[in-house]
């Protein structure tokens, strides 16, 4: 009854994902489970993720223990029926076992795409891609103290019939550290001038919070390279901007002191993951990492103000755009997105925080696609 055993396995959120935790199982073995509920919560570098069980069934085992670390495709539990013996399941599971063997688990983790590096005039960028195609490819921009893997949840997806490119912006992640002036107009530039070196002509561009002020400045500099906006909780359309995150962000060293600030974050405060603070810290210890973000938040947020005032850019955009944005937003006001032309769609998503393109993915990612396509 071997074709009546659904093994779940760690799942691959994300392109350079390798390996996850088992922060928590959410159902018990012998309990059933509907395909699509979520069983167990998994800790990546970035965010705890909800695991959706690929199938209906009962649980009959829990083969990693909560804490765990496992690399991708390795067993986490068994669903099958009461009509299935131990025996049976015992004999799969040994199997499976057998099969991935390290070698298996070594060739798992060489999958995954890595970050390469590309020089942009001064500065160097780490950039992922993935994907390829005909279609007009897609340019994602993070905001501040993010990174590149901000996108680890969409950029797969949106990656399937299209080239997609995610990198760090200038004084975060792998990239240079020298931000310049600090402005979303002069990361544009850095923005433009990767499109160009990567030999990309026009893009669509998909912008997260600062991510989403500088894919204005490009749209209104470099009208040409942009074929479509997707702002996700952006700047630069009010004035408000919660300073307790950014300060926060900024001078918060230890993981007591900068968790109630990542919290800011997302509006189920479950999702911040201890890698992800662990990460945060570690990159702020980075020779000129904390300079970089102090002079961003400088120029960006003077007063504790945002500075730009880019609704006009977006107002006159001669293209098709659309926001995305939390309903919860403890950072930037979803009522920024008010009293915008009807040509512009806005989607508001409940019980969502500041990065529903983390917290609410597989929303964020139809509204992307279908916008898109």
């Amino acid at each position: 009854m071997t074709d009546l055993i659904t093994p779940i396995t760690m799942p691959k959120f994300g392109l350079a994902m390798t390996e996850g935790k088992i922060a928590g199982w959410n159902i018990a073995p012998g309990a059933h489970v509907d395909a699509g509920q979520e069983i167990a919560d998994i800790e990546t570098t970035k965010i705890t993720n909800g695991y959706e069980s690929p199938a209906a069934g009962t649980l009959r085992r829990q083969i990693a223990e909560e804490g765990e670390t496992l690399p991708v495709g390795a067993l986490l539990g068994i669903l099958a029926e009461p009509a299935v013996s131990d025996a049976e399941i015992d004999a799969f599971i040994a199997k499976f076992q057998a099969d991935f063997s390290s070698d298996s688990a070594t060739t798992t983790q060489a999958e995954h795409a890595d970050p390469f590096m590309v020089n942009v005039g001064d500065l160097t960028l780490r950039v992922q891609e993935a994907g390829q195609g005909a279609e007009t490819p897609l340019l994602f921009i993070h905001g501040f103290g993010g990174d590149l893997s901000n996108w680890m949840l969409n950029q797969t997806t949106l990656s399937a019939t299209r080239r997609t490119i995610a990198f760090d912006l200038p004084g975060h992640g792998g990239s240079s550290k020298n931000v310049g002036e600090g402005k979303p107009a002069t990361f544009a530039v850095t923005a433009a001038a990767l499109l160009d070196k990567l030999d990309i002509s026009k893009a669509h561009v998909v912008g997260h919070s600062l991510g989403g002020a500088i894919a204005l400045e490009l749209a209104k500099a470099f009208p040409q390279k942009v074929a479509s906006l997707s702002l996700i909780a952006p700047a630069g359309l009010g004035r408000d901007i919660n300073m307790a995150f950014i300060d926060g962000f900024i001078t918060a060293d230890r993981r007591k002191t900068l968790e109630p600030v990542l919290n800011y974050l997302v509006h189920d405060k479950t999702l911040i993951s201890r890698k992800m603070i662990e990460d945060i810290i570690r990159f702020k210890r980075l020779d000129g990492a904390v300079l970089g973000l102090q002079n961003i938040a400088a120029a960006c947020f003077p007063n504790g103000q945002q500075a730009d005032d880019l609704r006009p850019v977006l107002v006159s955009f001669d293209g098709p755009a659309q926001i995305i944005w939390g309903a919860d937003d403890e950072i930037l006001s979803p009522n920024s997105a008010k009293d915008l032309p009807a040509t512009i769609k806005v989607t508001l998503l409940p019980q969502t925080g500041h990065m529903p393109q983390l917290e609410k993915a597989a929303d964020v990612n139809a509204a992307i696609t279908a916008f898109i396509d």
